[in-house]
């Protein structure tokens, strides 16, 4: 495979590394600074973030996905990954050349592990995708009220990339993709009673939020920091910013 097939095909792989905290591809963040290949082979990628300080965790569980996601090319035959100007870069490369894994690599620091901290977020990301599609379907139905939502099924839902990104979480998640599968649920799969609906939606529409209004932050202080990185930046997809505010009929 010529070297510049293989950058494109790195760059693929990258495309479904996800930020944790902020739900979308690095690379459509920004984060990823550079690709260089070898003819042998070789890769190495560099990433870079928003700040010094952004949180440890989120920054080695990028990386680390980086590096798996490349290491899994059939073609690979070495992977480096590198973070830049992170207050712990030096640490976090030692620990992915080494392939310490999480707590290896922060010892004490690591409370939780890579797989605990990985749900965290993936039940984040299902909050506020079934807040989107939910909202999106409000719209569409305005005679429809919230209370009513605990009828609404995956089948109901339009063909739309706010539903699809529904169902992407929620088979990342092990929970129920089928057309005849509620849409609002809780972290295990399990209808809400119809009493709390209301509430339980406006603690993902708060989830849901708190992600777009990082990632919309984020960006621009990445740009900030980094001038010339709004040039790959690609625009936000279609579900993270249409049809997110609730109607006006149903709020109270």
């Amino acid at each position: 495979m010529p070297v510049g097939s293989r950058e494109g095909s790195a760059r693929a792989a990258l495309d479904q590394v996800f930020d944790p905290e902020l739900d979308e591809p690095i690379t459509d963040l920004g984060f990823v600074r550079s690709v260089v290949v070898t003819p042998d082979g070789a890769l190495t990628v560099r990433l870079r973030l928003p700040t010094s300080f952004c949180s440890p965790n989120f920054a080695y569980l990028m990386a680390s996905d980086a590096k798996d996601a490349l290491t899994a090319l059939p073609w690979t035959r070495e992977v480096v990954v590198l973070l830049d100007d992170h207050h712990d870069s030096d640490l976090i490369n030692r620990g992915l050349a080494e392939d310490a894994g999480y707590r290896g690599t922060f010892g004490a620091e690591a409370e939780k592990d890579l797989q605990e901290l990985r749900l965290t977020f993936r039940r984040k990301a299902h909050s506020a995708a079934m807040e989107r599609a939910l909202s999106r379907h409000l719209r569409q139905n305005p005679e429809l009220k919230e209370e009513a939502l605990g009828g609404v099924v995956l089948g109901d839902l339009p063909d739309a990339p706010a539903s699809g990104a529904l169902l992407r979480r929620r088979a990342a998640l092990g929970l129920g993709t089928e057309p005849s599968d509620p849409v609002l649920v809780d972290d295990e799969g399990q209808p809400f009673p119809p009493g709390e609906i209301p509430l339980r939606l406006r603690f993902a529409r708060a989830v849901r939020v708190s992600i777009d209004g990082n990632a919309h932050f984020c960006r621009g202080l990445l740009r900030t920091r980094y001038p010339a990185s709004g040039a790959d930046q690609s625009p936000r997809a279609e579900e993270h910013f249409q049809f997110t505010a609730p109607p006006k009929e149903n709020v109270s």
